[in-house]
């Protein structure tokens, strides 16, 4: 059975997901849930140029993404939200995610809670903090982690260093 991994990471498809994060999940589809993305063809087309062909990729509305969530898949997915609220518009649909990975997230005005990392930084706000605590809760392991040759932060851990 095919498995669905989430990442979030403000930059959405970029070269770490390619050369590390999709070979090592053993990815066939990469789903980038993103309305202004979704809509902008420009951005669409900057995203995916660097994407091989042997992966399936999307660059979807959060509808969008809500119907295609919905099917089943053959093969792994790897679905990449820019913010955490988006875990929450799609909490029906990713309640089945095998893991959701921290990766990069740059400050916004409402974050207060900042975590330096080897390769990025994670800020956080305190609504990004309840709407991760609410993924653990439901039962879905959250972790941080920038590549997968770095180390692997529990949420119960990386929260404490926030």
């Amino acid at each position: 059975m095919a498995k669905t991994y989430i990442r979030v990471d403000d930059r959405l498809i970029h070269g770490q997901t390619i050369v590390a994060w999709c070979p090592t999940l053993s990815i066939k589809e990469i789903i980038a849930i993103d309305d202004v993305s979704a809509k902008n063809p420009m951005l669409k087309s900057i995203m995916t140029m660097g994407v091989p062909s042997t992966y399936k990729t999307f660059i979807l509305t959060t509808e969008e993404a809500r119907n295609l969530l919905a099917k089943e898949s053959n093969g792994n997915r790897l679905v990449i939200v820019k913010f955490p609220g988006k875990l929450e518009d799609l909490k029906e649909e990713i309640q089945s995610a095998e893991l959701v990975i921290l990766g990069n997230l740059a400050k916004r005005d409402n974050t207060i809670h900042k975590v330096s990392g080897a390769t990025g930084i994670f800020y956080l706000s305190e609504n990004d903090v309840r709407i991760i605590d609410n993924v653990v809760s439901n039962g879905t392991e959250v972790c941080f982690q920038q590549l997968p040759s770095t180390t692997k932060t529990s949420w119960e851990v990386f929260k404490k260093s926030i």
